[in-house]
């Protein structure tokens, strides 16, 4: 204890005496840990989404490959009947479920006598409950989905619709307005933990009747879900599983294969059946610029230590001479060290508890801060690994002096100390530049798929749900609010233009190879569909009045007609799912997807009756009073239903959030680095203006101007910065080049991403300097030289 207070004092009395190098010290670690806790508490939110189940160990979702001519396309769709016959075949499984994406559908309205509302909701087959635990409030989970007129609720729905949990169970809610259910069970509202967010589950038996295909083989679209006893081989299991789809599917390009539920979420990228990373991709490149920064300002630390390492020596050399040995010396400086980051770290935490608000709204997020078992361990070693890095090079440094050379005043410092020193800097300003570079080519991406012709005007277009009333006669209101001012065209579609809503490869044309196979995206769509949503035509026409919709009439678009390899194509006859439809125009290709995916084969099918969404053109300047127009016709035209309506840009930006939140948070951490740095560099300024003063003093005498010390002292420090930018540069190109190769289609890397990102380094650098060369090439050499 008393080696302890002794310590702490010293600590006390050195950071008094060096209140600079201490404040620069204490902002550069605290702003350091303070970064490094916000990364690790949304990494650590990352890594649990959907991971909370306490199945998740165990629970595993069955995916799907296809195998087409020159492709492989993935994705999560399976056929009805799929999960109960691997339950009732396969002992390996001991709970399987039948569930309809969250995606298929906009939220459904549900109603009491009192209440319309809307609720995103699913089907799903009686085992869900096993499978996903969510717990249930009321009812019982064996029980709770096996009566198809049951309706299982969230706890929010339960207090919105009936404003009460208690007494709910055997109440009746009415289904758009259409079928009855009878609520069975309250599930605890839902963490936002998970990706699949709903507000109300509904038998998958009730999907089954409105829609038999899904009780037969090759009908794809559901989702199956498994809970796999303990010791399960997935390998064999797969290998199984496929041959026992084999023998009930007539589908001979598609393998399934089995993922873990929980890793969707960070490994959602697949290319050509292979498994190619996901937002695990963002987790990883946060954790390291995390440890960047915190290293960054660990730097800082290193090099104010070591740069005042002259008014440490006395005291190093008259301990070793009294008995002192290395170790215990290490050990002091490296207890100094924990002291600085440990009070940095309450400094930062506080901090944290401030920031934590913001940062969630930037970042989408509900983190809250919880000092639970695993938060303390790894704070614990955080301040551990800080202080180690931070102090170990100092200790080290200043401990190695012989103690005779130091009481004799002929200690001086060693050029390997200098270059350390410089390297140090060169390294933080490096990791600067290359956060820079990616800031400026990350926004740049985003700009280019925010401003980049798509194929179709995204801009002043609504879309809603075609429900109730609409859905039975979606032409005659259609043709209604077609009058209406501000609406400058209407149609219908069953896609809101974001993302596939399904694919075939039942299309025959002449010339196909035998064995090709060819995926094609289609889109089902009403009359006036082309020029309501501004697709422009490359050959043919659109869709007229005139055809009927039979199906006898098909477009494709451009990449389908160079999938096919087809010549003159307009008027030409394709067999599309074995009945034969004339090709009446071709269309430009259009993103439905985001930039990461190519334009994929498309065809449009005229199907008005088969269309799920309306949407409408709104008159630029007159989106709101046109929009109160509407919503007052719907609740007449479809009364009962609300008047729910998105618009389509904001849908295809939703496409974009990963990249957005990269942006966002990336600008963020670039200007931290910055900062911590430049907080060093000012540090290292002070202290080598304060260690050349005689010198300068000297210069001035001989005739020297201030310009000319002021070239003279920022010499070594833009040298530093220029080495920087030379090793900065390369690495930040190969590191961007890479990551635009995720995206089909991306900017060209500009010689000014680099160019600016130096410049702006450098100038940065030299206003850092500058206020403290300046302060030095001004001083009085007659105060300095007076004493000598």
């Amino acid at each position: 204890m008393t080696m302890l207070k002794h310590h702490l004092l010293l600590t006390f009395r050195n950071a008094r005496r060096n209140k600079t190098s201490f404040f620069i010290n204490l902002i550069g670690l605290t702003t350091g840990l303070t970064c490094t806790l916000l990364i690790y508490l949304w990494v650590v939110d990352e890594l649990s989404i959907d991971g909370f189940h306490k199945n998740d160990p165990s629970l595993y979702q069955i995916g799907s490959n296809y195998r087409y001519t020159k492709s492989t396309h993935t994705n999560f769709e399976t056929d009805g009947p799929l999960a109960k016959e691997l339950a009732a075949v396969f002992p390996e499984v001991q709970f399987s479920t039948t569930a309809t994406p969250i995606e298929w559908f906009e939220p459904f309205t549900l109603s009491t006598e009192a209440k319309n509302i809307k609720a995103t909701g699913r089907y799903a087959s009686k085992d869900f409950f096993n499978v996903f635990i969510y717990p249930l409030i009321q009812g019982n989970k064996n029980e709770v989905l096996v009566d198809e007129n049951s309706i299982v609720i969230s706890e929010k729905l339960a207090l919105n619709i009936f404003n009460t949990t208690e007494n709910v169970l055997g109440k009746m809610i009415e289904f758009q307005h259409e079928l009855q259910f009878t609520v069975s069970g309250i599930f605890e509202d839902l963490p936002y933990q998970t990706t699949e967010q709903f507000d109300f589950i509904i038998p998958f038996k009730v999907i089954q009747r409105q829609y038999p295909r899904f009780t037969q083989w090759d009908q794809r679209g559901p989702a199956t879900f498994l809970v796999l006893k303990d010791g399960t081989s997935i390998d064999q299991l797969e290998q199984k599983i496929n041959q026992f789809y084999q023998s009930k599917s007539e589908a001979t390009n598609i393998e399934l294969f089995i993922t873990r539920y929980s890793e969707r979420y960070l490994y959602g990228n697949y290319e050509n059946g292979v498994q190619a990373g996901g937002r695990i991709e963002y987790v990883r490149l946060f954790s390291i610029i995390a440890v960047f920064i915190l290293i960054i300002a660990c730097i800082n630390f290193m090099n104010l230590s070591t740069a005042r390492a002259s008014g440490r020596l006395k005291e190093i050399g008259i301990k070793k001479s009294i008995g002192s040995n290395r170790k215990s010396l290490i050990m002091q400086f490296m207890g100094e060290s924990l002291v600085m980051v440990i009070l940095s770290a309450m400094i930062a935490i506080g901090l944290v508890f401030l920031l934590l608000p913001v940062f969630n709204e930037v970042s989408g997020k509900h983190i809250l801060l919880h000092f639970d078992k695993l938060l303390l361990i790894s704070l614990s070693g955080i301040i551990l690994f800080t202080g180690l890095v931070a102090g170990s090079y100092p200790a080290l440094y200043l401990t190695g002096f012989n103690p005779v050379a130091i009481l004799k005043g002929k200690m001086k410092t060693s050029n390997g100390a200098i270059w350390a020193r410089k390297g140090l800097v060169i390294f933080q300003f490096s990791i600067s530049i290359i956060l820079i570079v990616a800031v400026l080519v990350v926004y740049r991406q985003l700009e280019f798929v925010q401003t980049k012709n798509i194929g179709y005007n995204k801009e002043n277009v609504i879309c809603f749900d075609a429900e109730g009333v609409l859905a039975e006669d979606t032409h005659t209101f259609i043709q209604e609010v077609k009058r209406f001012p501000g609406v400058v065209n209407a149609s219908s579609s069953n896609s809101r233009m974001v993302g596939s809503y399904g694919a075939t490869s039942g299309i025959e044309w002449h010339g196909k190879e035998p064995n090709e196979i060819l995926s094609f995206e289609i889109i089902q769509v009403g009359y006036d569909f082309i020029e309501t949503m501004g697709i422009q035509m490359a050959a043919g026409r659109p869709f007229s009045r005139e055809d009927n919709p039979d199906r006898s009439k098909v477009l494709f678009n451009q990449a389908a007609i160079d999938a096919m390899g087809l010549q003159n194509p307009v008027g030409q006859v394709v067999k599309f799912w074995g009945n034969d439809a004339k090709i009446i125009g071709i269309t430009k290709d259009f993103h439905i997807e985001s930039f990461r995916e190519e334009v994929k084969p498309m065809i449009i099918d005229l199907l008005p009756g088969h269309t799920d969404y309306v949407v409408l053109r709104l008159e630029a300047g007159m989106e709101r009073e046109t929009i109160e127009l509407l919503e007052e016709f719907y609740m007449s035209y479809n009364p009962g239903f609300v008047f729910d309506y998105k618009f389509i840009d904001e849908n295809y930006q939703a496409l974009y959030d990963s990249e957005s939140l990269v942006g966002k948070l990336s600008k963020y951490f670039a200007g931290l680095a910055i900062l911590i740095s430049c907080l060093g560099l000012f540090g290292l300024a002070a202290f080598t203006a304060e260690q050349r003063q005689k010198e300068i003093g000297i210069r001035k005498v001989l005739g020297d101007n201030e310009f000319g010390i002021i070239r003279l002292l920022s010499k070594e420090f833009s040298g530093m910065v220029l080495m920087a930018i030379l090793i900065g540069v390369p690495v930040s190109y190969l590191i961007t080049a890479q990551w635009l190769k995720t995206f089909a289609y991306h900017i060209d890397l500009a010689w000014w991403f680099f160019a600016g990102a130096g410049l702006i380094t450098l100038l940065i650098a030299w206003l850092t300097v500058g206020f403290q060369m300046v302060k030095a090439a001004m001083i009085n050499p007659a105060r300095i030289l007076r004493s000598e």
